[in-house]
């Protein structure tokens, strides 16, 4: 009995977390060490991510943090809403204090239950 129990414990508390998306080519590994795309290797990923884009709507915030790391900045609405945005290419965000820029931008807008729903990019086109 004690062993059905631990059993089903066990399966309830791994169906919890969050999936995190399979995106073929994709070094989440070098995104995330790419901190405000000041190194410049965030935009050779862009490619893949733009390709594989779907996989990206419905996923949950937990889930992207642990794929993108954490974003570079982030926005939060009256309404419960989140925006995540990662620079992409390297721009005035690299100076001392990371102001905000203009700079090319993957954002990623989340609705109240922590789910993508919009995803902007700059343009590229998929490999």
């Amino acid at each position: 009995m004690r062993v059905c129990l631990v059993l089903f414990l066990g399966l309830l508390l791994g169906s919890c977390g969050h999936r995190v998306p399979t995106l073929p080519g994709f070094d989440a590994a070098t995104w995330r060490s790419d901190v405000y795309a000041c190194r410049g290797l965030r935009q050779g990923q862009l490619a893949v991510l733009a390709k594989n884009r779907d996989a990206l709507y419905r996923v949950h915030t937990d889930a992207i943090d642990q794929l993108l790391g954490r974003p570079d900045e982030v926005e939060l609405s009256a309404q419960t809403e989140k925006v995540y945005t990662y620079y992409v290419l390297p721009g005035a965000q690299c100076s001392p204090g990371h102001p905000h820029a203009q700079a090319g931008r993957l954002t990623l807008r989340f609705d109240p239950l922590g789910l993508v729903t919009e995803i902007l990019m700059p343009n590229v086109r998929p490999q």
